[in-house]
């Protein structure tokens, strides 16, 4: 768990700057701890998630592996079955939030699972729950050195605030025929996998 904020300037004033903008405060280390408890909790990965990506040859692009992870996902996405059930239209944002949460907590360790399927023989770290988001990630492709862990904090965080371009339009585009969470990330990830996205 990050009790600071990363030693980088640029992360300090990112993190600064987006807690600023969006809820006009920093959150506290209560916040932040309670936030990162609550995606551990929903970090749990089904067993059909990975069947999915194992019938794929290991050959497959990392990103059309990704891809059909997400949409293998998509099957609890809480925003399709509230829909379904006729949920009111001015409570679409409860499911959808809780969609993203599940999204956040969970491409981490899908995402680990496809680097060291293809490159590291299949062999999966798995999370260790003591760490920050971005640590922990990088702790899963299986790098635990200082400087690699402060590098994915930065990562993360530059890559957390992404608004433009083709990647953030089609998301935005799927999203506004009301399709869930799930399905307009998989879209997005399709124009973030052509050799020309923003």
């Amino acid at each position: 768990m990050v009790t600071t904020f990363p030693s980088s300037i640029i992360v300090r004033r990112c993190l600064h700057c987006s807690s600023r903008g969006l809820f006009h405060q920093v959150p506290t280390t209560e916040q932040v701890n309670a936030l990162s408890k609550e995606l551990r909790s929903r970090a749990i990965i089904p067993d059909h998630v990975y069947k999915a990506i194992n019938a794929l040859p290991i050959t497959a692009h990392p990103m059309t592996q990704f891809i059909t992870s997400v949409m293998a996902l998509q099957v609890q996405s809480e925003f399709a079955k509230a829909y379904e059930n006729g949920i009111h239209k001015s409570k679409y944002w409860e499911p959808t939030f809780e969609d993203s949460l599940s999204l956040i907590a969970q491409l981490p360790a899908v995402a680990a699972y496809i680097y060291r399927r293809i490159y590291k023989n299949g062999e999966v770290v798995s999370a260790d729950d003591s760490l920050d988001y971005g640590v922990n990630f990088a702790h899963m492709l299986g790098f635990d050195s200082p400087a690699m862990q402060e590098l994915m904090r930065l990562y993360v965080t530059i890559h957390s605030d992404h608004e433009g371009g083709n990647v953030a339009h089609i998301g935005y585009l799927v999203a506004s025929a009301l399709s869930d969470p799930y399905l307009s990330f998989a879209a997005a990830l399709n124009g973030l996998a052509g050799p020309g996205h923003d």
